[in-house]
């Protein structure tokens, strides 16, 4: 499984202030090798091509050499069941066993690393020792330091501290510098999400720590021919639960020609930095088959037709050539900043596994004790918001391998609820916009007993009418439960009004989460 960019923090950490007392001395690069520029013992361009061209000799470089001096002695060496090739020009050496990455000066090979991000970079260090000492240089990760951790403004130094001469520095120090600053900005961002709001559960300064880490959002499609194109969001809003991303801004892709769909976070470091060039940390946060996975419609307008997938994303195509005229994903708050700091590029967030919480008067008593907070909203308003307290079910009501859990009944007439607003997705593309009549979002936030995140969700929903006619109903379905929800047309008021919502858990998730075996 990939590894995420919390634990690289503390990995590498760890292993580099290892290294510095456990490398032997012929490992250990050379005083001044990997120095930033001015400082005492850096390096010049001869003294590393020196260093790197003749130190190190790779597998490819030795069996040049040897075929070289049996080719000076006037003798053919073969390998056994290898018969002898000549080239058909002399003067042409053949390039086939030679690793083309030592015939590369090293200044060469620093200007292509300090293009990488820093997962591909610790990913190059693995490859061999050159491209490991190379990887580690000092004037890359001094670029990637102040790239991400802007350092304050240049201050006249005193006197006696002029005075004093500068300490040398050792080799791997912005490496070290890097991974301590960075996980003692994880540590701060992981404090302030200890303040959980009392009313949704979650944490009450998601929104500031997003904006504060300078993130931004890139969606990625992939075609049915393996390119790859890369959008930007044309407009980012956030909610109380949710982030809502569209991209609309006219280059995307006919829809039969997408075959994946990804969603990154991208952590690009401190803005407005002179000379930045460092690619940003990405995280996966969505990985979607676009062919494979299930589709639901939602509805259409003159222009466009609105297709609903899973993991909240919407994709709107226009009715006269079926080209994408928009991309909406909607993204619950819950993990949604370790999801964005600490995942991976090629593999989602995931944390370890927790034991199962054990309450002894649930076998007796059924599933008790929860807590709902209910949204349907779209990019430009709350619809509707309800948070209901103390839902409970008995064994005897599980149905379907499903535990269902009701927060507003059709017979409790002070439970229900009007949407105001009217029941619509608003879209816009360039100089165009409009909006898709009787879909939305929903965005749930189950708490168990203990308080504690159950099930969360943002998808997409939207109005079917019922099999008798009079009410209309929208559902949603997932591998952790199914939401239904029942309306009303009151055609005085030209409203819905909700006049049932049941909220039903699958059981595998239950026994899961609580060890229990119902």
């Amino acid at each position: 499984m990939a590894v995420g960019r919390g634990q690289f923090f503390c990995c590498y950490l760890h292993a580099l202030e290892r290294l510095a007392t456990q490398a032997a001395p012929e490992d250990r690069p050379q005083p001044g090798v990997g120095a930033s520029p001015g400082a005492p013992g850096g390096p010049t361009a001869a003294g590393r091509g020196a260093m790197f061209g003749s130190s190190w000799r790779g597998p490819g470089r030795c069996r040049c050499a040897a075929a070289t001096r049996s080719s000076d002695s006037g003798e053919e060496f073969s390998s056994p069941g290898e018969t002898t090739q000549k080239t058909e020009f002399p003067g042409i050496k053949s390039l086939s066993h030679e690793n083309l990455t030592d015939s590369l000066p090293p200044e060469i090979l620093l200007k292509v690393l300090s293009y990488l991000d820093i997962f591909s970079l610790l990913c190059v260090a693995q490859v061999n020792k050159l491209l490991r000492r190379l990887a580690n240089d000092d004037v890359i990760w001094c670029r990637i330091y102040t790239s991400e951790f802007r350092r304050p403004m240049w201050r006249p130094k005193p006197k006696q501290e002029e005075a004093r001469p500068a300490e040398p520095r050792s080799v791997g120090h912005w490496k070290k510098m890097y991974f301590r600053t960075a996980a003692v900005h994880m540590y701060k961002w992981r404090k302030e999400l200890n303040a959980v709001s009392p009313h949704t559960g979650l944490p009450q300064q998601t929104e500031h720590i997003l904006r504060s880490q300078n993130l931004s959002w890139e969606l990625r499609l992939r075609d049915v021919g393996g390119q790859e194109s890369r959008h930007q969001p044309s407009r980012a809003v956030f909610s109380k639960t949710s982030l809502m991303i569209r991209w609309s801004d006219g280059s995307l892709a006919a829809y039969q020609d997408i075959s994946s769909l990804q969603l990154h976070a991208i952590h690009r470091g401190a803005p407005n930095t002179p000379g930045h060039t460092i690619p940003g940390w990405s995280s996966l946060l969505l990985d979607l088959d676009v062919g494979s996975a299930p589709s639901q419609f939602l509805g259409k307008s003159r222009l466009v037709v609105l297709k609903g997938f899973p993991h909240g994303v919407v994709v709107g195509t226009w009715r006269g050539n079926h080209r994408v005229a928009f991309i909406t994903i909607s993204l619950h708050f819950h993990k949604l900043v370790e999801r964005s700091l600490l995942g991976s590029p090629t593999c989602l967030y995931s944390e370890p596994p927790a034991s199962p919480l054990t309450d002894p008067s649930d076998l007796q008593l059924g599933l008790h004790g929860y807590t709902l907070h209910f949204v349907l909203h779209n990019t430009d308003a709350c619809i509707m918001s309800g948070h209901f307290h103390q839902l409970s079910c008995c064994p005897a009501w599980i149905r379907d391998g499903l535990v269902g859990l009701t927060a507003i009944s059709r017979t409790n007439v002070s439970q229900h609820r009007s949407l105001s607003g009217g029941v619509r997705m608003p879209w816009k593309n360039g100089e165009l916009n409009g909006f898709v009549e009787n879909c939305c979002f929903m965005t749930l936030t189950l708490l168990d007993q203990f308080q504690q995140p159950f099930w969360c969700e943002s998808a997409p929903v939207c109005v079917t009418p019922d099999h008798s006619g009079d009410h209309f109903l929208m559902t949603h379905a997932s591998a952790h439960g199914r939401v239904r929800m029942k309306l009303v047309w009151l055609k005085e008021q030209r409203q819905f009004f909700l006049v049932g919502l049941v909220v039903s858990v699958s059981v595998l998730k239950v026994n899961r989460h609580f060890g229990t075996e119902y």
